[in-house]
This record gives C-alpha cells, sequence and structure tokens, in this order.
C-alpha cells in the first residue's frame, strides 16, 4: 500500500488549499478504511489534524475545527483535506495515513507554509 500525498504550497493567512491523499496498492480500496490527517510544525510532535471514518463522518482538532474539512472520493481511493482561513501556525508537512485492522500506512508528507 502506498499513500502520495500532494496540494501543498505556499499561501498567505487567510488562504486556502486542498490538498489530496491518493492510495495505491493491489486492489487496495480506501472503503471501510480509516482515514487520517496529521501534521508537524518545525521543531514540534506531529499531531493529529483530523479523520474520516468508513461511515463517513469526520472529527477534526480542535485547532482546525470549523476551517478544515475531510473529504474522500472512493472510486479514485483519494482523500482530500480542504484548508480555509489559513494562518501562519498551519505552516507544517502533512500527512495521510490509513488504517485497517491493527495495520496502518503513512504518505510521504506535503509542506504547506502560510506566510503572514
Amino acid at each position: 500500500v502506498q499513500l502520495q500525498a500532494s496540494g501543498g504550497g505556499l499561501v498567505q493567512t487567510g488562504g486556502s488549499l486542498r490538498l489530496s491523499c491518493t492510495v495505491s496498492g493491489s486492489r487496495f480500496s480506501i472503503n471501510a478504511k480509516y482515514m487520517s490527517w496529521h501534521r508537524q510544525a518545525p521543531g514540534k510532535e506531529r499531531e493529529w489534524v483530523g479523520n474520516i471514518a468508513p461511515g463517513g463522518s469526520t472529527e477534526y482538532a480542535d485547532s482546525v475545527k470549523g476551517r478544515f474539512s475531510i473529504s474522500r472520493n472512493i472510486a479514485k481511493n483519494t482523500v482530500y483535506l480542504q484548508m480555509d482561513n489559513l494562518k501562519p501556525e498551519d505552516t507544517a508537512v502533512y500527512f495521510c495515513r490509513v488504517n485497517w485492522g491493527t495495520a496502518s500506512a503513512w504518505g510521504q508528507g506535503t509542506l504547506v507554509t502560510v506566510s503572514s
């Protein structure tokens, strides 16, 4: 299973970005899988941003609630992180993760930089 995250870049405060995470692997589908986004800012530990459960429900960290949203396209095996009203403190490398049973896999990360 491989996860490819993309969509990061440089954006001004208040701007928006949409990250994508495409999962590939022999007959591996994100359907009924638990997908999550995490981020790691410079000098800090990786933190959870939010997730989308197999049934489609979503949860978010308090720091991003109301500004970020997670969605998925099962046919494209892709999960999205829509980020609005970005703040400098959102600057980080963003990672996606898939969980199934007791196994998991991480993507390689995509850098988001928010300028003030």
